[in-house]
């Protein structure tokens, strides 16, 4: 039996390499990629939950990035407005640290630089009149500034360009290790393998390969492809933690540290505020990165610094690390790496080209999918032109205003939901959340409950549409239902999940 054979094969399940799929799928290309754990669950969802421009990136002259990152935030918000929404973020002016001079020009600079047309320019805050001074430490801050970004579900995005990448004819498969690879006259022999005790070791045939592994990329090339780049990875671990909400206005802060560093506080699920992030190097595997209690304390006591509100390693709720994959720029110190990306492309055998992706940021993956496939092009198929910058993604097929619309009119239809439900069910799944709910009339309709209003149905969904195969899966990357449910409630989700999975298995590709 002949290996599948596809037009370009990736190795990686993060948003790069989903982003890559969901684009090349789109032009007509034939895709595999396979992940080795779940989607997003390297590098891609644990991250400071942002679509931004950057503004201290402005401070290492990063402007091309800057530019393309902030015109990136619209077009994003655009294409998925159910799990991306604006946010106002406010900057109180530091005496001692950054002058207000350097501050307005970098603000200045940020409203300007990328063509901002629906997002709120930045306005000077008096933070002894205003709401947002009411939460910071009496006396200190008198003045601030407030501007413009946005939030993003992280991992959810990630799914949604998976999920999109495979209404398209890509095949997606989870838990799949590319274990080795052979580089010939006709393309790549890329040996796959599934997880478990019996995952069987496969064959795909790809005319080129794309290595999108995030913080394995140096492995991949050493160990699976046994091969280098020119380009090098620098490992820089990011860690952040979540306490209870600290102040009831819907605004986030950046605060400026006298080490340089900005720490961000963010609303985060109605109830929470997440802050973070730090920047160290990082040498290990980066699946054992956590949280150190170091970090656990610098982030206390930078957000001490500023809130009135006082909070220690003992008001933590979840704390979460990850480690980027940056580009290797030379700067000494991690806080100072680029977070551009760099395509390195091996075309030494031209009938087989290798594509590594090292660097990036969640803002600008569609930007860097492009990229990607424009330097690819050379040696695939002539196929369509970009074409993600108009289309929404799974779900966002709405106005960028119409969230709070499509949350009532759902209460409406589906009666049994209260108004918190429905606003939840919307921002994850946008106008597809009536396919989550099917045609229930009652909530018993939606089956077995699982605790902080997670249904069957909606746990059916999850394994058949969007990968998901455990508890673990579905409460920190397809929801954040994790934060509300206790262990016996997980374990008792495990089980059943475990039970229903040998027939939902990689159903997700089915469109």
């Amino acid at each position: 039996m002949s290996a599948p054979s596809y037009d370009l094969a990736i190795i990686g399940g993060g948003v790069n390499g989903c982003g890559i799929a969901r684009d090349a799928a789109g032009r007509g290309l034939s895709v595999y990629l396979c992940e080795q754990g779940d989607l997003a669950s390297g590098t891609s969802s644990w991250s400071t939950k942002l679509v931004h421009g950057g503004l201290r990136y402005l401070e290492y002259y990063e402007f091309r990035l800057v530019r393309e990152a902030l015109i990136e935030r619209e077009v994003l918000w655009r294409a998925a407005p159910h799990i991306i929404a604006p946010l106002r973020f406010v900057l109180p002016h530091h005496a001692g640290l950054r002058p207000a001079w350097l501050l307005r020009l970098g603000l200045f600079l940020y409203d300007h630089l990328g063509g901002r047309r629906l997002l709120a320019p930045t306005r000077v805050l008096d933070l002894d009149r205003d709401a947002a001074g009411a939460p910071l430490k009496p006396g200190l801050f008198h003045r601030g500034f407030e501007y413009s970004d946005c939030r993003v579900d992280d991992s959810r995005l990630v799914v949604l360009n998976a999920r999109d990448a495979a209404d398209r004819g890509a095949v997606i498969e989870t838990r799949t290790q590319a274990i080795g690879a052979e580089r010939g006259r006709d393309g790549w022999r890329l040996a796959v393998r599934g997880s478990g005790a019996a995952g069987a070791t496969r064959t795909i045939h790809a005319r080129a390969l794309i290595n999108a592994a995030g913080p394995w990329v140096a492995d991949v090339l050493a160990d699976t492809l046994r091969t280098t780049a020119q380009a090098k990875a620098r490992l820089v671990q990011g860690s952040h933690i979540v306490v209870r909400r600290l102040y009831d206005h819907d605004r986030c802060y950046i605060f400026q540290n006298g080490d340089g560093r900005v720490i961000f506080a963010i609303p985060y699920e109605r109830d929470f505020t997440l802050i973070g992030t730090t920047d160290r190097d990082y040498h290990g595997d980066p699946a054992q990165a956590r949280a150190t209690s170091d970090e656990i304390a610098y982030l206390c006591a930078a957000t001490n610094d500023y809130f009135a509100q006082a909070i220690t390693p003992d008001d933590v709720v979840w704390a979460f690390s990850g480690v980027r994959a940056l580009y290797d720029d030379g700067a000494s110190e991690a806080k100072a790496a680029t977070r551009d990306y760099v395509l390195d492309l091996d075309a030494s055998v031209a009938t087989a080209p290798l594509l590594s992706v090292f660097g990036g940021k969640i803002t600008t993956y569609r930007r860097l999918a492009e990229a990607a496939l424009k330097k690819l092009a050379p040696h695939l198929r002539p196929c369509g032109a970009p074409w993600t910058a108009g289309t929404p993604l799974p779900g966002g097929d709405f106005p960028v205003s119409g969230r709070a619309e499509l949350a009532r009119n759902l209460a409406a239809r589906y009666d049994f939901l209260d108004a918190r439900a429905a606003e939840r069910l919307v921002s994850t799944y946008g106008v597809l959340a009536t396919r989550v709910l099917g045609e229930a009339r009652s909530r018993a309709d939606l089956g077995r409950g699982f605790g902080a209003d997670l249904s069957e149905a909606e746990v059916g969904y999850l394994m058949a549409r969007e990968w998901a195969r455990n508890a673990e899966d579905i409460l920190w990357r397809r929801t954040k239902l994790g934060l509300r449910m206790n262990a016996a409630e997980a374990a008792e989700l495990d089980a059943f999940m475990a039970q229903t999975r040998p027939r939902e298995a990689q159903r997700g590709n089915a469109r």
